[in-house]
C-alpha cells in the first residue's frame, strides 16, 4: 500500500511539473497534479476514493485554485439531486417487487430453446439498464441466469457474461441507464429525447451485433443448452410460481415509475410550453416522484433515503465534478483542447475517434464517471473554437459505456455481477478469461460506434 501511494504522489507531482513546463501557470499545473492523484487513487485505492476527493478539494480551496462559490457551481448539485431522486424510486420498486417479477418473466418462456433465451437475456439486460441503473438490473438478472442455470445444470458464467456485456451497452441508450448519460445531458444541453432518437437505435443496433458475436463465442455452450432442455422439459414449477398476476402495490409503483419517465421524455417541450430553464423538468420530475413516494412511504421514508440512496458514491461524484471544474476555472482545459485540436488537425472525424476510443480504453481501466468528468470541460472548451461538439458528446457517452466491456474491472456492473458469482457459485473468474470475449464485444461495438458518428450525418 505505502509503495502504490509513494507511486500515486510522484505521478501526480510529475504531471504538475510537466504541465508547468509546458506553459500553464501555477494553479493550472495544481488543478492537474489534483485530479490526475484523485483519478490514480480511485486506480490504485478504490475504497479510499472518497479520502481522496475529500482531501483534494480541499487543497485546492486552501491553494485558493478555486473559491467556495465555484465548487458549489461545479459539484453538478443538479446531477446529485435527480439521482437522488432515482434512488428512490428504485428503491420503491424493489419492495414492490418488480424486480422480482420481471425476472420471472423469463421463466415463462414458452418452448424455451437456448437462442431464445439469449436473446431474451440480452434484450431485458439491456432495456433494463436503459429504464434503471446498471447495478441495480444486472443484481436481478443474475438472480434470473442463476435460477434457470441451476434448473438445467450448466455452467452460468457464459450467460452472466453475455447479461453483463448487454447491460454495459444497453446502458448508454438512455439518459437513465448510466450516471455519465445524466451527466453528459446536464453540461452538453442534450435532451432526453435526443437519447432516444439518436443513443437507443445506435444502442439497439449494437445488442444485435452482440448476439451474433456471443452466438459465435458461445455456439458450444448453446449447443450444450439445447441438449439440457430436451433432457430435463419444462420448467412447469417456475412457470407456476408467477401465475398470479402483479399486486396492487406493484401496479401502483409501476404507474409512479411510468409517470416519471414519461414526464422526463416530454421534458424538453414542457419546458419550452412553461417557458422553463432548460433541464428543470429534467431535473426535478424525479424528486418530484420521490417526494411522492415518501409521503406515501411514509413509514419507510428515512429507509429510502438511508439505504437506498448511495450517498458514499454520489458525494465523491461531488467532489469529483468540482475538480474537474476546476480544470476549466484555471483554463487548463481550454490549454489542452487547442492542444488536442492541433494534434487532430482541426479533423471533426479524427477527433471524434480520440474521444470515443480514449473513453473505451480508459474505462476499461477508470470508472467510467471518472473518465467523463475529466472529458467534459474539454470539451466545452472546444465551444470557442466553432467546432460542432454534438458528436463528441455522443462519442464521449458510448466510449464510456461500451469501454466498460473490455475488462472484468471495467464497470461496476462487471464487479457486482462476478461478485455474485464467487459468492453464490465459488466461481472465480480470471482476467484473461473475461478479455477475450470483452474485447471483441468492446472493440466491434465501438467501432460500430465510430462508423455511425463518422459516416452518418444524422449525429451531426
Amino acid at each position: 500500500m505505502a509503495k502504490k501511494l509513494v507511486i500515486l504522489i510522484l505521478i501526480a507531482i510529475s504531471l504538475g511539473i510537466l504541465a508547468g513546463l509546458g506553459g500553464l501557470n501555477s494553479h493550472q499545473s495544481l488543478a492537474i497534479s489534483i485530479f490526475s492523484a484523485s483519478i490514480l487513487g480511485t486506480l490504485f485505492f478504490w475504497d479510499f476514493r472518497l479520502s481522496f476527493a475529500f482531501l483534494g478539494v480541499s487543497i485546492l480551496l486552501i491553494s485558493r485554485t478555486i473559491d467556495l462559490e465555484n465548487v458549489v457551481k461545479f459539484s453538478s448539485l443538479e446531477v446529485i439531486l435527480f439521482l437522488v431522486g432515482m434512488m428512490v424510486l428504485v428503491g420503491l420498486l424493489k419492495d414492490s417487487g418488480f424486480f422480482a417479477w420481471l425476472v420471472s418473466l423469463i421463466l415463462r418462456i414458452k418452448n424455451l430453446t437456448a437462442n431464445k433465451f439469449l436473446i431474451a437475456i440480452t434484450f431485458i439486460s439491456a432495456l433494463l439498464a436503459c429504464a434503471v441503473d446498471e447495478v441495480t438490473s444486472i443484481i436481478f438478472v443474475v438472480a434470473a441466469v442463476f435460477e434457470i442455470c441451476d434448473y438445467f445444470e450448466v455452467d452460468p458464467l457464459p450467460f452472466l457474461t453475455i447479461s453483463v456485456l448487454a447491460t454495459n451497452i444497453g446502458s448508454s441508450g438512455t439518459v437513465l441507464g448510466n450516471p455519465i448519460g445524466i451527466l453528459i445531458a446536464a453540461k452538453s444541453g442534450l435532451t432526453f429525447e435526443d437519447f432516444i432518437v439518436k443513443a437507443f437505435p445506435l444502442m439497439i443496433i449494437c445488442i444485435l451485433v452482440l448476439i451474433l458475436i456471443i452466438k459465435f463465442w458461445y455456439r458450444n455452450v448453446l449447443a450444450d443448452f439445447d441438449k439440457k432442455i430436451k433432457e430435463f422439459g419444462a420448467n412447469d414449477l417456475l412457470i407456476k410460481l408467477i401465475s398470479v398476476p402483479p399486486e396492487r402495490e406493484l401496479r401502483i409503483g409501476l404507474g409512479i415509475f411510468g409517470a416519471t419517465l414519461f414526464m422526463i421524455a416530454l421534458h424538453y417541450r414542457l419546458e419550452l410550453f412553461f417557458n422553463l430553464e432548460p433541464n428543470t423538468l429534467l431535473f426535478t420530475m424525479p424528486l418530484i416522484s420521490s417526494g411522492c413516494v415518501m409521503i406515501w412511504k411514509h413509514k419507510r421514508a428515512r429507509e429510502f433515503i438511508e439505504k437506498d440512496v448511495e450517498w458514499w458514491t454520489l458525494l465523491f461524484f461531488m467532489l469529483l465534478f468540482a475538480q474537474a471544474g476546476t480544470l476549466k476555472y484555471t483554463g487548463a482545459t481550454d490549454v489542452i483542447a487547442k492542444k488536442l485540436v492541433e494534434f487532430t488537425s482541426s479533423s471533426l472525424p479524427v477527433l471524434i475517434g480520440v474521444v470515443l476510443w480514449v473513453a473505451a480504453i480508459g474505462s476499461s481501466i477508470l470508472d467510467n464517471v471518472v473518465l467523463v468528468a475529466a472529458f467534459i470541460p474539454v470539451i466545452q472548451s472546444l465551444e470557442g473554437l466553432n467546432m460542432n461538439l454534438r458528436p463528441l458528446w455522443w462519442a464521449l457517452l458510448f466510449g464510456g459505456c461500451f469501454g466498460g466491456n473490455i475488462t472484468l474491472i471495467g464497470s461496476t456492473a462487471n464487479i457486482v455481477a462476478l461478485g455474485i458469482l464467487e459468492k453464490e457459485k465459488n466461481i472465480r473468474v480470471t482476467f484473461f478469461r473475461w478479455f477475450g470475449i470483452g474485447l471483441t464485444v468492446g472493440l466491434v461495438s465501438t467501432a460500430v460506434v465510430w462508423l455511425a458518428l463518422i459516416f452518418l450525418p444524422f449525429y451531426d
